[in-house]
């Protein structure tokens, strides 16, 4: 098993990341419509089944966050642009702070009773899984939940064999789905409290941490989690910010 430990900036931004994922997602799925803001392949499903009952019209809702939360993605692949130029951490600092303000923008909205709000979280979130994609050097997703299980699983089931596991690897999963679901219980309790408003906090913790990382961290180690030779997907939060 080994046992090399994994850089701090990974660890302590996939915490950033999937904390603020499960908050959003939770805080989408508490409110009005009960939108999963990044649950792409629900939000299709749901397409499918609305088309089939009700018609184009009804399925609109959820192809319009379908479309903003593919934008996030487009928007982190500008302001990042291609791995090898992403080395720059000042990068990543931008693209936390950019989406820190698109949540500060939906919670305006979200607490004057404007839908649009639901739209521009689910920009944020793109904007985030794309951003983490490339944060290091793996496919590491912070967004939703089915792949880190789904890894999480498979190195479980090689230590059942007593086969050799990378133990970074089994804790940076951990550490994303405890960090998901404990930003989940979080935006659920917050949310019950002070409603729409609750979504500062996440764009708070994304500004703060953009701010920070842009001042301190002017070249970005660029070290895989996984080894080349056998590439992995990190995935990690879905928010079935499925919110």
């Amino acid at each position: 098993m080994s046992t090399t430990a994994t850089p701090v900036w990974t660890v302590v931004g996939g915490l950033i990341f999937s904390v603020t994922a499960g908050f959003v997602s939770a805080v989408g799925f508490l409110g009005v419509h009960h939108h999963g803001l990044s649950h792409v392949t629900g939000q299709m499903t749901m397409v499918s089944i609305r088309l089939a009952d009700s018609g184009l019209r009804a399925a609109l809702k959820a192809v319009w966050i379908v479309l903003w939360f593919f934008g996030g993605a487009i928007l982190s692949g500008i302001i990042i642009q291609r791995p090898e130029l992403s080395r720059r951490g000042r990068r990543y600092g931008v693209a936390m702070i950019v989406e820190g303000v698109v949540l500060s923008v939906a919670t305006g909205l979200l607490v004057r009773g404007n839908d649009q709000g639901e739209y521009l979280a689910a920009l944020s979130l793109g904007l985030q899984n794309a951003m983490a994609t490339s944060y290091s050097g793996a496919v590491l997703r912070t967004t939703h939940v089915t792949g880190i299980v789904t890894d999480l699983g498979i190195l479980l089931g090689h230590l059942v064999r007593r086969e050799p596991v990378d133990a970074r690897k089994l804790g940076l999963l951990s550490q994303l789905l405890v960090g998901f679901v404990s930003g989940g219980l979080v935006g659920a309790v917050v949310f019950h409290h002070v409603g729409a408003w609750s979504l500062a906090v996440p764009s708070g913790l994304m500004l703060g941490g953009g701010v920070i990382f842009y001042s301190t961290r002017k070249v970005l180690p660029h070290r895989p989690v996984d080894s080349p030779a056998s590439p992995q997907t990190v995935t990690a939060s879905t928010a079935k910010i499925s919110a």
